[in-house]
């Protein structure tokens, strides 16, 4: 069903929403993949023009809130682009894309990075793509199931030599060569550009497989992925010996000086769709001393820490829908344990639901349960 508002709001680098708090930014990261220059960077751009508490999404962006008018909001926009981080004026807010972030690294999976690069660069390319909504998400799995249960709008599961094209999450039989992975998605994408209406997400559309064009299916079709809410987390092996320091980020919410100190190891790293943060290619010798470092300043490396069982919305004060501090509800149930992952919302948008998340919302007056999303 398609929504009733065709105004599609989602923030940008260039198109900040206006918040409770002030201005609020976001940065795409396509397959959350980032530099330590583009972490720093952007740590001391939120200390400078809005508030140093980042938050982390459920597609591996980055936003900056608290922005305070336009001469802070266009100075942010001239750090971020200076920090090569929108290579695209037209195209900044369509850049969604979450890829499987231990890919090539860790586990016997092809390596897709590759692949969300060159995405990202036809996405960029193609001149219809920049009226996709804000909200619409390429995704791309290297096997391991990590990714295809997000239910991205349009997506590849890597099989073997080739790789199922996905729907919202659900696997049309329609089998791709890799050689032709990105053109494909780039056509379902255009298609679904010229006949949404007033859709923001596959999903919404009537006949979602009006998108495939001729593409024509090959397999049972039907199969869909169980959702991860969990991200990985500790000192993780790689593949070639060196270590991925996974670091989950309580409740999403990055301080830009813990920002600089992950910024200083000096390493490749990547946001994840589960509000985390890994950093790749240490030496054992460096990852033993950032992990000594970055623990104390409340990164988690704990698989069993309650922090990976929770989630929130950003609530009051930021968010003026919001009846709650969520953020702070949520802490103090972390003295309440229970089975499942739970969310906390400050209204019924629920933004940022986990898949199969147990999802509580603020009411003004304690919190009502509802059905799980996904």
């Amino acid at each position: 069903m398609a929504r009733t508002r065709d105004q599609d709001a989602c923030p940008g680098a260039l198109q900040v929403h206006q918040a409770a708090d002030g201005g609020l930014a976001r940065v795409r990261l396509p397959g959350g993949m980032l530099t330590a220059a583009h972490l720093a960077a952007l740590a001391q751009a939120a200390t400078t023009w809005g508030s140093p508490a980042m938050e982390l999404t459920s597609r591996g962006n980055i936003q900056i809130r608290g922005i305070d008018g336009a001469e802070a909001t266009q100075a942010l926009a001239d750090a971020i682009a200076g920090a090569g981080l929108l290579p695209s004026t037209t195209h900044e807010r369509v850049r969604n894309i979450v890829a499987s972030p231990l890919s090539g690294r860790v586990g016997p999976y092809p390596d897709v990075h590759a692949l969300v690069t060159d995405l990202d660069v036809a996405i960029r390319s193609e001149p219809s793509l920049a009226t996709l909504p804000g909200r619409f998400l390429f995704g791309i799995d290297d096997g391991r199931g990590d990714i295809s249960g997000l239910a991205a709008d349009v997506g590849l599961h890597v099989v073997d030599e080739s790789a199922a094209l996905l729907l919202a999450g659900r696997d049309t039989g329609v089998r791709v060569a890799m050689t032709d992975a990105v053109a494909t998605l780039v056509g379902v994408a255009n298609r679904f550009a010229e006949c949404r209406g007033t859709a923001w997400r596959i999903s919404e559309l009537d006949d979602a497989a009006s998108v495939l064009g001729d593409l024509v299916a090959t397999a049972q079709p039907g199969r869909t992925w169980e959702p991860i809410t969990r991200p990985p987390v500790g000192w993780i092996e790689q593949n070639d010996g060196r270590v991925t320091l996974a670091a989950a980020v309580p409740l999403g919410v990055l301080q830009a000086r813990t920002a600089e100190f992950l910024a200083a190891i000096e390493a490749p790293m990547a946001v994840t769709p589960w509000r985390s943060v890994l950093v790749f290619d240490l030496e054992e010798g460096v990852a033993d001393v950032a992990l000594r470092v970055l623990a104390p300043l409340g990164l988690v490396f704990d698989a069993n820490s309650p922090w990976l069982s929770v989630s929130a919305c950003t609530g009051r004060p930021g968010c003026a829908h919001s009846a709650a501090d969520v953020r702070a509800d949520a802490a103090a149930a972390l003295e309440d344990p229970a089975d499942g992952h739970r969310h906390f919302v400050g209204c019924d948008r629920a933004c940022g639901s986990p898949p199969s998340a147990e999802v509580w919302v603020a009411t003004g007056n304690g919190y009502v349960r509802r059905a799980p999303v996904g």
